[in-house]
């Protein structure tokens, strides 16, 4: 350090300080809409029209219909720290409004021009602030009961902060996903939203769903919604169905307490939720919405507010993740799960009430399922089956359910008709045609049967392995031993660094190393107290094995084959994707025929 030029420590002036302040919550024009629509939706505005130029840059004005500000508060409005939403730590602890840090307008009263009309229900007249050199004046003004700010000139005089800015398209890019972000939560309250006087998009109020649709752009078809308690948590979910996700993360939401956060954990708890459904690096649209005493989340972490700290953060995970999981496992041919207030997750499906349950293919081919261990396929009736396709029509009632009738609406993926070039199941429902990809659907079936069915057995090892681990490793060892010992391993804590593994999974004999595996599992239950590492990899040589034993393209099925599989599929969790996450089956409706052949028309 170069002392030669030594400055005296001095305070920092009023005006600096202010600029200072603004560049923590001050970053773009989006940043002010977050602000400023926030403290419309605090004063209970039900209307709300943000209208904007330059991307914002130039000028920015929202007017809203909420209780408005008194004539006498205007200029505590815009000075730092004057908030009317907290008045004790205690408040600060149990805060359920959004703005709360008194710092928004007088921040971006510092970096811009601000000017405030406002009138409260009673007042005779709207008031209007404005800044007359260093001063704040407050004069009568016309306008009717509510807010309008109008910011123009955003860092204005700091252009070092201006030349950070980005294009007009960009930065109105910005403000568009922040103001629809920020009213997912809000669907009863109405927004314009306007740029150089065109309106750009507009939401109306309505239910949540409709509201969230609207948001992300997801047909309510595509849609798996549902609620779930877990303790004193509750988590509501939109889902984008697996086979309709794309590769772009800027649809994914979180809203805690009707606040919109950003939060790795969670994000990570979602991913894991689709781990078994998704195709390739697809991401899914989605919002979740978590409701949890103020005093089990501190929102004050960031100074924008997006991010917070859970005081039970592997709760929450937990939660999200098992939710997002049980909402993806609907069987084939069902719809989504309605919005479910009891908590409770039947799966409500347009051919009436389904539970999806993890069903055998009842008297299969012992073919259709070759690679299996035939103790596996327990509750199958290999008997009937082979006599089945031995010709003997008596066996024909344990195995077709019932007669092909195409308008029978107990089975959603209907009856067999054919097969097309050896790779695809043609099937009539109540709605028109349904094509099945025989490979991928059976390599579901039989994946979801395993796992249902090889639970991780354990094999003991001759000479326990020692394996020394890090303190937090080893603190989760001795945690969560009864889980490990569910997933296969056995182990003893010998030491604050060491302990003895006395058995591993049986399926991991004689291959990957089981102590990398184990290391892996252990550095995960210490960060989210969840041992998915171990699930993936069974899971991993699980599909493997299905994949194997599933039966081939080119193989040619009979009709009561083929009715077998779709039973099966019905039966299934998640039948909807096969292993990598591709779609098993897709309806081709009879209105669509209609329309290629002109009929009717």
């Amino acid at each position: 350090m170069n002392n030669h030029h030594h400055r005296p420590i001095r305070a920092l002036g009023d005006a600096l300080i202010s600029q200072i302040a603004a560049g923590e919550v001050i970053e773009r024009p989006a940043s002010i809409v977050k602000e400023l629509l926030e403290n419309a939706l605090d004063a209970g505005a039900h209307d709300i029209e943000l209208s904007l130029e330059e991307g914002g840059i130039r000028r920015l004005r929202i007017r809203d219909d909420g209780r408005g500000i008194p004539a006498d508060e205007l200029v505590l409005a815009v000075t730092r720290h004057a908030t009317s939403k907290i008045a004790s730590l205690d408040d600060l602890a149990a805060v359920q409004s959004y703005g709360f840090r008194g710092e928004a307008l007088a921040a971006i009263a510092s970096v811009s021009d601000l000017s405030i009309t406002s009138r409260t229900a009673l007042a005779p007249h709207a008031s209007r602030l404005e800044a007359e050199g260093p001063r704040w004046a407050v004069a009568p003004s016309a306008g009717g009961p509510g807010t309008t700010i109008e910011v123009q000139q955003l860092f204005g005089q700091v252009p070092a902060r201006r030349q950070f800015l980005r294009s007009t398209a960009t930065e109105l890019g910005h403000c568009k996903d922040m103001a629809a972000r920020l009213m997912l939560a809000r669907p009863e309250v109405r927004l314009r939203f306007l740029h150089e006087g065109r309106l750009l998009f507009q939401l109306l109020p309505g239910s949540a769903d409709q509201r969230i649709q609207q948001t992300i752009d997801v047909g309510a078809h595509a849609l798996r919604t549902g609620i779930q308690d877990h303790g004193p948590l509750r988590v509501q979910a939109w889902l984008q169905a697996p086979t309709e996700a794309s590769g772009r993360t800027d649809q994914q939401h979180f809203l805690i307490n009707g606040r919109w956060i950003r939060d790795r954990m969670l994000a990570q708890a979602v991913r894991q939720g689709y781990a078994d459904v998704l195709h390739g690096d697809r991401q899914p649209r989605f919002v979740i919405a978590l409701e949890l005493p103020p005093d089990r989340v501190d929102v004050n972490v960031h100074p924008g507010k997006t991010e917070v700290r859970f005081r039970d953060g592997q709760a929450v995970f937990q939660a999200v993740m098992r939710t997002v999981r049980s909402l993806l496992s609907t069987s084939a041919g069902q719809a989504s799960a309605p919005l479910d207030p009891g908590g409770t997750l039947g799966v409500q499906s347009p051919w009436g009430r389904m539970q999806p349950s993890l069903g055998l293919m009842a008297g299969a081919d012992p073919g259709l399922v070759a690679g299996a261990d035939p103790s596996l396929l327990a509750g199958a009736d290999p008997g009937a089956a082979q006599s089945l396709f031995r010709g003997d029509a008596s066996a024909l009632e344990s195995w077709v359910v019932r007669s092909p009738d195409p308008a029978t609406h107990d089975h959603p993926l209907g009856f067999a008709i054919g097969q097309l070039h050896g790779i695809y199941i043609l099937a009539q429902n109540s709605e028109g045609l349904v094509v099945v990809d025989m490979h991928a659907a059976h390599e579901r079936v039989l994946y979801e049967q395993l796992k249902a069915q090889v639970a991780l057995q354990a094999q003991g090892l001759m000479e326990p392995i020692v394996v020394h681990l890090g303190p937090a490793e080893v603190e989760a060892a001795e945690l969560h031993r009864v889980l490990l010992a569910e997933h296969g391993f056995d182990i003893s804590v010998l030491g604050p660094e060491q302990v003895a593994l006395r058995s591993i999974p049986q399926l991991m004999m004689g291959r990957a190393d089981a102590q990398q595996l184990l290391r892996e599992a252990l550095s995960e239950l210490a960060k989210t107290g969840s041992a998915e590492g171990l699930q993936q990899q069974r899971d991993q040589l699980l599909a493997t094995m299905a994949c194997h034993s599933a039966v081939r393209a080119n193989r040619i099925l009979t009709l009561p084959e083929m009715n077998a599989l779709l039973r099966a599929m019905e039966r299934t969790e998640r039948a909807d994707q096969c292993n990598h996450g591709r779609p098993t089956w897709a309806p081709i409706r009879l209105r669509s025929l209609d329309q290629l052949f002109l009929r009717g028309q």
